[in-house]
């Protein structure tokens, strides 16, 4: 069954820890130099498999018994924290632009610059654990599938502008909040059962 508030806890989760990551940056370059719709199509295609890949690990955790499974989970949010909140910021290279604009050039370095930057990343772990947390695989990858495009979208069409109005300390510190919360919660739950 689909639960439209898991779908959006997760959203909200996903689209603040991705604000301030290298890929958001990243899909933000190559906005600049191509076509914004080739450059979309292959970031949203690399972030699609990666959340199916986070979806299926977090499935597998449900597996463990209820107690160790929210420990685990409130551990993983507060490692999330943590990461967050001693991040470097980092100059990001800028990735070879294809000689050949077409869209299987533009949308294949989208996608292999995604895929490669984002395995094992923040966002994968996170959508991982959120799907064991709430065993709910559709609205946890729903959730998390649309928070990633939405960030790769800014970033390809306005993220310039945004970084402007909102700086990204801040969007990092509400993101470290809300998965301290998070990892509150699923510790209470370890605890208490």
């Amino acid at each position: 069954m689909f639960s439209f508030t898991v779908a959006a806890l997760v959203f909200g989760v996903i689209f603040l820890a991705e604000l301030p990551d290298k890929t958001a940056l990243a899909s933000l370059m190559l906005g600049t130099r191509y076509r914004a719709s080739y450059v979309f199509a292959g970031v949203a295609a690399a972030f699609a498999v990666h959340v199916a890949l986070a979806i299926a690990a977090g499935s597998l955790l449900t597996l463990l018994p209820h107690r160790l499974l929210q420990a685990l989970v409130g551990l993983l949010f507060l490692a999330g924290a943590a990461m967050l909140l001693l991040k470097k910021d980092d100059e990001e290279e800028e990735p070879a632009k294809p000689a050949d604009q077409s869209f299987w050039k533009v949308s294949g370095a989208g996608f292999m610059l995604i895929l490669v930057a984002e395995f094992g990343d923040l966002t994968q772990i996170m959508t991982a654990n959120l799907a064991a947390r709430y065993n709910a695989p559709v609205s946890v990858g729903a959730g998390a599938v649309l928070a990633l495009w939405a960030v790769a979208g800014l970033g390809i069409v306005g993220g310039k502008t945004l970084m402007r109005y909102v700086p990204l300390k801040l969007i990092t510190k509400v993101a470290a909040l809300v998965m301290l919360a998070l990892a509150g919660f699923s510790l209470y739950e370890a605890v208490v059962g």
